[in-house]
Formats: C-alpha cells, structure tokens, sequence
C-alpha cells in the first residue's frame, strides 16, 4: 500500500446517513441501552435524543472500508496494475467516540495513512498504520482510531 498510499496520504472509504430505524435495529441486537432503542427514553439521557452506538459508527466505517477496498482493487487490476493483498488486522487502538452520531447525520469515513513497514519475522508482509476518522455533516469528528492492517504477497 505504501506505493499507492504513501504516508500522510488521506482518502475518503464512504458516507452513511444513520437514520433511527438503523440506529435502532442496530441497538437491538448489539447495544441495547434505552438511548439507542427508544427515541422517547433517549431525551432523558445525557445525548438529550437517540444516537447511535460507538459500535454501529465503527461497524459502518468498516463496512465502507470493505466496499471502497473491493471498488478499488477492481480499479487497479482494470489499469493493470496488481493491487495489493490486505487483512487481516491485527488490531487497533485509540477508539475514541467524540460526538453523538444522531438519527438523520450522514457521517464521511476518512483513512489517513501513517507508516508502512515491511515485517522482518514475515518476508513479504507489511504492516500499515493508519489513523480512521468519521466526520458529520457539520465537519465535527465524531469517531477516530487508529488501526494496523497486514498487507502480503
């Protein structure tokens, strides 16, 4: 990745508008505090309305990611040019969940690119660092983390 994303290189995975419906049928099955789940119970809690949970932002930051990589691979190959081979990750860390994310934002995942480095224990691999950010609408950050990612031959 370094050659395609050298460091300090940003780029946008994606959008998603969270609405209370997916805020709600997300909270449902993963984190089901009141303030998540029920609009009317949410304005007594600290958020003032429904939002979303941590989790469901990073879940959608990862489901643009997925998306983006899949749309940017079949890019490269149609300019011939192989791209690179990437995942899993080896973990992240920094999560840090800055601003609600309430029904009816669009929150823009961004990936800036920190290092890349080749592995000495693995020839061939290469271990990139980059910091993952979700901004709404208003340019507030809401999300950030940083994350680690394999890339192999």
């Amino acid at each position: 990745m370094i050659e395609l994303y050298p460091a300090g290189h940003s780029f946008t995975v994606g959008q998603k508008q969270f609405t209370a419906e997916s805020i709600i049928r997300f909270a449902t099955k993963f984190d089901p505090q009141p303030f998540h789940m029920d609009e009317e119970a949410a304005k007594s809690y600290v958020f003032g309305a429904l939002c979303a949970s941590g989790w469901h932002t990073c879940a959608e930051w990862m489901r643009c990611f997925v998306d983006y990589w899949t749309a940017e691979s079949a890019r490269l190959m149609k300019e011939g040019v192989a791209p690179p081979k990437v995942g899993p990750s080896p973990g992240f860390k920094d999560l840090q969940w800055l601003k609600p994310v309430y029904a009816g934002d669009t929150i823009t995942y961004t990936v800036t690119m920190l290092e890349s480095r080749p592995l000495a224990s693995r020839p061939g691999w290469i271990l990139n660092h980059s910091r993952n950010e979700g901004t709404n609408q208003n340019g507030e950050p809401v999300m950030r983390f940083t994350a680690a990612l394999l890339e192999f031959e």
